[in-house]
């Protein structure tokens, strides 16, 4: 399993409605508008590389209103 926080910058005026859309997806454990130069840091989870890859591009950059994404790998040491 694999874990990555996504740094998320929406359009403006959409950050919350980006942030609910994005904490609906499966595989995303949850999604918190914040401020500061990302509106949206999501925590997401997946089997592997490949699937967090899918999961980013395919999911969470099609939610209406997100610009850029960031992901973040969790390295566990």
């Amino acid at each position: 399993m694999i874990s990555a926080f996504v740094l998320i910058q929406a359009e403006v005026g959409r950050s919350s409605a980006v942030g609910k859309a994005v904490d609906a997806i499966g595989g995303v454990k949850a999604a918190h508008v914040v401020t500061g130069p990302y509106d949206v840091i999501a925590e997401a989870e997946a089997e592997n590389i490949d699937e967090l890859g899918r999961l980013v591009v395919a999911r969470i950059q099609g939610v209406e209103g997100v610009m850029r994404t960031l992901t973040c790998p969790v390295i566990h040491v």
